[in-house]
């Protein structure tokens, strides 16, 4: 089994790639264009690619969750301890910031920056709702019967739900805490946060409430989903 203290510097690493992939290629698209639509796939395509290329390199350390959302779900199916996912949440959110942090010094602007951009509603949290249930019933299924494809039916789910959401498909607490700290293309206000957290943690439970049921085994029995066992 790997250690904890290598698991959760893979989630620090994991999220902040991340974070530093969805702020910076925000920037650099606003930057090459005016088109916001444009933008938006130029944003959706880094971000698609970026989590096949961590869940593939990193999961066999850490299981690759980058997601308080996610590891929640892993720590109610007993799957992770408690104790181990309030530390896989802690580096979530620290390296979602310094995630936002570099990449604003890369593209030479204030590291500190607090988001002005409005996202809130009614619209934008059943968004967020969608699109976290989704995740989590893409990863639990995918797991079930295509381990080996995970990251790339991850990578697809969030491309496609970028576009098919009000939101743009945050579906991560520890990201959208990161984005409140970027007033760029892709930031969020911090008091919008309010709605979009609560609501990704619905979604995430709604969803592994459901798969529970629809992936049980003969007997009731699931998959065994334990990034604690990897080696």
């Amino acid at each position: 089994m790997i250690d904890l203290s290598r698991r959760l510097v893979a989630e620090t690493l994991g999220t902040g790639l991340l974070v530093a992939t969805v702020v910076g290629s925000g920037i650099m698209a606003e930057t090459l264009t005016t088109d916001v639509a444009l933008a938006l796939l130029a944003n959706t395509i880094a971000t698609g690619a970026i989590l096949v290329v961590l869940i593939s390199t990193l999961g066999p350390i850490s299981g690759a969750h980058f997601n308080p959302a996610v590891t929640a779900v892993f720590a109610l199916r007993r799957e992770l301890s408690w104790r181990d996912a309030s530390a896989y949440v802690i580096a979530q959110v620290v390296g979602g910031a310094l995630g936002s942090f570099v990449a604003h010094a890369m593209f030479a602007q204030p590291i500190l920056q607090l988001s002005s951009k409005v996202r809130t509603g009614e619209a934008q949290w059943l968004s967020e709702g969608v699109a976290t249930f989704g995740l989590v019933a893409v990863i639990l299924a995918g797991i079930r019967f295509e381990r080996k494809s995970v990251p790339v039916l991850v990578g697809l789910y969030i491309t496609a739900a970028y576009w098919f959401t009000a939101s743009t498909s945050f579906a991560n607490p520890a990201v959208a805490m990161a984005r409140a700290f970027s007033d760029t293309f892709a930031g969020i206000r911090p008091i919008d946060l309010i709605g979009f957290i609560p609501a990704q943690l619905v979604g995430a439970l709604l969803a592994a409430a459901l798969m529970s049921w629809l992936l049980a085994g003969p007997g009731g029995s699931n998959l065994p989903i334990n990034p604690e066992d990897r080696s």
